[in-house]
């Protein structure tokens, strides 16, 4: 498992009973989490000092209670900074276990020795495109909500980053990826992070399980001669990492470069166990 460990503003302090107490900078949320299946005391008093807890609803959904929490607030990682709002469907606008991949995409940009271009799709609020940026990368950050691109927008101002090479696009994905290839762009690391379940900007119907393997090869068309990286992740337990291994290895063969995945988690306190939140397959030259 790829572990994002480097947190000071983020912590899993306990799960238990299909719910996860989290600790972002000063405030305690509790969120329902699918993965944690088991029941065990909630002896840790956090529990009780929430500011905000995610309730299921049995028809689907469910809905935000409040405890002096306010409608917005920042926490750091690294030298990157980012606003938090408690929204729709229990999100709080990061996904904190995605730190594990913004160090490896940071790493390979820094060692390039050259210049780097980086496309994200399905780019959310710009962790994996603040991460690239900083590091020296020239990024495309394509999503089809208008509201993350804004909110991806200040972050990057949050960090002191909106004078980086940066485009911020509205669009859908694949059409975007279609267009780029007719046009003859290429780019040297390609990063994307699909929902399991989505809808574009026109209603366009996206299921990962039908649509990855067609984007990931359309996107191998948009590689440079020499790519650095190209990162997938999935948050579809249908996905196993070694099904991306697969795509990946097949698509990007050419590149003779080498594919590993893995599950991707997050440590949690109170138990020094850690919570598998996905997966994630690498591939590099």
């Amino acid at each position: 498992m790829w572990v994002a460990d480097n947190w000071k503003d983020y912590e899993i302090i306990d799960c238990s009973k299909g719910e996860k107490l989290e600790r972002w900078g000063t405030y305690l949320l509790i969120r329902p989490d699918p993965q944690v299946i088991w029941d065990t005391p909630r002896s840790v008093r956090e529990w009780k000092q929430r500011n905000g807890h995610y309730h299921r609803s049995q028809k689907g959904g469910g809905e935000w209670e409040f405890f002096q929490l306010p409608e917005q607030w920042q926490i750091h990682y690294r030298n990157l900074t980012f606003n938090l709002k408690p929204f729709s469907f229990k999100h709080t606008g990061l996904f904190p276990e995605q730190a594990a991949n913004w160090d490896w995409v940071s790493d390979k940009i820094r060692h390039a020795g050259r210049k780097v271009k980086v496309l994200n799709l399905f780019a959310y609020t710009g962790g994996a495109t603040l991460a690239a940026a900083a590091a020296g990368a020239s990024v495309t950050h394509v999503d089809a909500s208008k509201g993350m691109v804004a909110w991806a927008k200040e972050n990057a101002a949050s960090s002191g980053l909106s004078d980086k090479p940066v485009r911020w696009l509205v669009d859908d994905c694949v059409k975007f990826v279609e267009r780029e290839i007719r046009r003859g762009n290429h780019y040297d690391g390609i990063i994307m992070d699909p929902p399991s379940y989505g809808r574009g900007p026109k209603g366009e119907i996206w299921k990962i399980e039908d649509a990855i393997h067609p984007l990931i090869r359309l996107c191998a068309n948009l590689l440079s001669d020499s790519p650095l990286f190209f990162l997938v992740n999935s948050y579809t337990t249908g996905l196993a990492p070694s099904v991306l291994t697969y795509m990946l290895g097949v698509e990007l063969e050419r590149y003779q470069g080498t594919v590993t995945s893995q599950e991707i988690g997050l440590p949690v306190s109170s138990t020094g166990l850690c919570l598998p939140c996905g997966a994630s397959a690498r591939w590099e030259r």
